[in-house]
């Protein structure tokens, strides 16, 4: 009986035994894990904590501050990221052998390697480390060399190979510590000129790397800043003015808000296109052209990976990515006709849009008040940025993509919906109503009024002459709430606009219905709700040349130009005619509102429009928007020229008038 006893106390004994050393053994890290860990901990970019992974003969032997250094500077400088290890193999003697994977700037690595541990009294696994564990033909005197070549973006041109976009010249301003001869005072004359601070200046010349035949760059200019390059600049000792490269805008101003421009890529982008393999090096477009033919333009960065050995030589290439340019991206836009809007309309707020209405093409887009591409790439001081950012002409609002109170503009419309669907007769005479006018008692204080009292018949060619308010007004309560809100939409309202660069699409009404009488007819005549977009106005009126077929809006240009319709009979043929002859006449008649750009031996065809923009109808103080579109009527295909524009502000300048001689300007000149 003892004997059994003791044979199973001894059983009981051994199974103790074992399951007290499985117990310690679970408590312990296995090699697995700390090369998991360690991974993670260069994923995580933590390096001291990496540091405190290696076994205490490693650290005897790398410092921490020589460490963190050189893993840091490696792995940022080669922009490692998902980094992983996989087919871990354990070969014995505490010795693992790996495959790490990796994406680095240069594009993905993959090699494989081995790892030692030392266990240690803590009877935890620590690694035996040495740079051959960044990379296997790493070894201590060597470095990591990354270098690469920037992949030219393409350039943006016009319809005749005109760049408005490209790879230009501007001036890098900077310091040569050692040539300063009074450094306070170069400092000072340097940051009031430059418009950059003081602190910031000698912030850059205290960087580490600088030396005294280092060039520090504080400011870039463009190279037609010559009075300050030339002249006082250079008086100041210590100053070197350098040419670089990047990206310029030879027409500035009059093409900003339709090319856009590029910048540094931000953390956000980067994550949003990780799948393009741009690098925290990457421009990128940021608004109009520029951003639209991003994936067209761009180019890619050639980069290579290597490690050098102690004098500088190639020792092996761990990664290298081939140089890509970007392709060059060709518009529909005529520079010419472009410049020649802008210098009209750069004092005012305003918009234009030109197209070909035969075609699509669209030939000019400006917005006025704007600011200069070229300021992006040189940069902005504080004080300049200020400036452009608190102007109460908001340059960075591109006007041609919202959407505006069209005024009697939106007349055509009306009239050509009433016609396509036999609501209104274009030859019978409304009557006389005065200056003022209202459908019944129950509009109580509510009056449609008009400008100009006629003596010939209320009927469509003279309302368009004299812009008849209350003749359209009229004519929309014809046509009837349902008629006119399912016309409206089947010629585009309330749908987006098929075009490269995103618009606001237009509305007649809040939400999508005429709920009052008034309403109604205040949309007849352009006003009540509605909001059109330019673009959209353009594609509409070109109905008037294309037979009631709206023509789709591009700016790609192509060389085999087939005319693409947005909305096929979006009026009738005969409805289109009648329109477009008393848009001639509005022009060609004396009285007519738009005669203020009548052309002799060019035929015109136009529509002013002055839209209110008041809190109530008693305001006094309300803004007023000045409209006036209009196209050439001809059969050359070659002269095809329509344009949509618009000024704000126009009260006390005598309305939609205000427009007519710029406008025939272009005309005249294009």
């Amino acid at each position: 009986m003892n004997k059994k006893i003791l044979i199973a106390f001894g059983i009981l004994c051994v199974i103790a035994i074992g399951a007290i050393v499985y117990i310690l053994n679970c408590d312990l890290n296995q090699p697995t894990d700390v090369l998991n860990q360690y991974v993670a901990y260069i994923n995580d970019k933590n390096y001291e904590a990496m540091y405190d992974l290696l076994s205490e003969e490693s650290k005897s032997t790398t410092s921490k501050e020589l460490f963190l250094t050189r893993n840091q500077n490696i792995y940022n400088g080669i922009e490692a990221k998902n980094i992983k290890v996989t087919e871990i193999v354990n070969e014995g003697d505490n010795n693992l052998s790996y495959q790490m994977d990796m994406d680095t700037v240069a594009g993905p690595v993959s090699f494989e390697n081995k790892m030692t541990f030392e266990r240690q009294e803590d009877r935890k696994y620590y690694i035996n480390w040495d740079s051959t564990l960044i990379f296997p033909d790493l070894t201590s005197e060597d470095k990591v060399r990354v270098e690469s070549n920037e992949g030219e973006r393409g350039r943006i041109l016009d319809r005749n190979g005109v760049a408005l976009a490209e790879k230009g010249i501007i001036k890098s301003i900077g310091f040569v510590p050692g040539k300063i001869t009074n450094k306070e005072n170069a400092i000072a004359k340097a940051s009031e000129l430059l418009g950059v601070s003081q602190e910031f200046i000698n912030e850059e010349l205290s960087a580490s790397y600088v030396q005294d035949d280092t060039f520090v760059p504080i400011k870039t200019l463009s190279e037609s800043d010559e009075e300050k390059i030339e002249s006082d600049l250079l008086e100041i000792s210590g100053i070197m003015i350098s040419d670089v490269e990047d990206r310029v805008y030879p027409y500035g101003e009059a093409t900003s808000h339709l090319l856009g421009y590029v910048r540094g890529i931000t953390e956000e982008e980067l994550e949003e296109f990780s799948d393009k393999e741009y690098t925290t090096n990457s421009i990128i477009g940021k608004t109009g052209m520029e951003k639209i033919f991003e994936d067209t333009l761009r180019g890619e960065n050639g980069c290579i990976i290597y490690i050098a050995d102690s004098d500088e030589n190639v020792k092996k290439v761990i990664a290298e990515r081939e140089q890509k340019s970007g392709k060059d991206v060709k518009l529909t836009i005529d520079i010419e006709l472009q410049q020649k809007i802008y210098d009209q309309f750069k004092d005012d707020k305003g918009l234009s849009v030109a197209m070909n209405p035969k075609t699509g093409e669209i030939l000019a887009m400006v917005s006025t008040p704007t600011y200069d591409s070229n300021d992006f790439i040189i940069g902005f001081t504080n004080e300049e940025w200020e400036k452009l950012s608190q102007d109460e002409g908001n340059p960075m609002f591109c006007r041609y993509q919202s959407t505006w109170v069209p005024g009697s503009s939106f007349k055509p419309v009306t009239g050509a919906i009433g016609l396509t669907t036999g609501t209104i007769d274009a030859d019978e005479d409304y009557g006389s109503s005065g200056l003022k006018w209202q459908n019944s008692e129950g509009w109580g204080d509510f009056w449609i009024t008009t400008l100009t009292e006629y003596s010939g018949p209320a009927n469509l060619k003279n309302a368009f002459i004299y812009s008849d308010n209350i003749y359209f007004a009229k004519s929309a309560l014809k046509i009837g709430d349902s008629v006119f809100a399912e016309n409206l939409s089947k010629v585009g309202f309330g749908k987006d606009i098929p075009f490269e660069q995103s618009m606001t699409a237009s509305q007649f009404s809040s939400d999508g219905e005429f709920h009052s009488e008034a309403q109604l007819a205040n949309t007849g005549y352009g006003q009540g709700e509605l909001l059109v977009n330019p673009l959209h106005m353009a594609s509409i009126y070109s109905a008037f040349v294309n037979k009631g077929n709206m023509i789709k809006p591009y700016i790609l240009y192509k060389d085999d130009v087939k005319p693409e319709y947005w909305i096929e009979n979006a009026f009738s043929e005969e409805a289109a005619e009648t329109i477009k002859q008393d848009l001639v006449a509005a022009v060609e008649d004396s009285d007519g509102t738009g005669h203020g750009a009548y052309i002799d031996n060019m035929k015109i065809a136009g529509k002013t429009g002055t839209a209110e923009i008041k809190a109530s109808q008693d305001d006094e103080d309300g803004r007023e928007l000045g409209w006036f579109n209009a196209f050439r009527v001809t059969d050359n295909a070659d002269d095809q020229l329509l344009m949509i524009n618009m000024i704000e502000d126009v009260e006390d300048r005598g309305g939609s008038h205000y427009l007519l001689p710029k406008v025939r300007n272009i005309f005249l000149n294009e």
